[in-house]
């Protein structure tokens, strides 16, 4: 872990916030005693999402719907 001043954090902020991009945690010292540590974020696991298209093949198989939802839609609407 890389250590820096309150000073030097003030000076150089883009130095040090590269040495965090970079994967780096940054210990911040005050008079040679560490007050803070600067860590970069981890890095996200991405969203597993739901298999839709899955799901619906399990239920309906193969199967052809001869109407559809617009067509149910209109129909309930009628005449408006």
């Amino acid at each position: 872990m890389k250590t820096t001043s309150i000073r030097e954090l003030k000076h150089d902020t883009t130095a040090v916030m590269a040495m965090v991009a970079n994967g780096e945690s940054v210990e911040i010292r005050r008079r040679n005693v560490p007050v803070a540590v600067i860590s970069p974020i981890p890095a996200k696991s991405p969203i597993e999402r739901p298999n839709f298209r899955g799901r619906l093949k399990e239920i309906y198989g193969d199967a052809l719907l001869t109407v559809t939802g617009t067509d149910l839609i209109s129909e309930d609407r009628g005449d408006r």
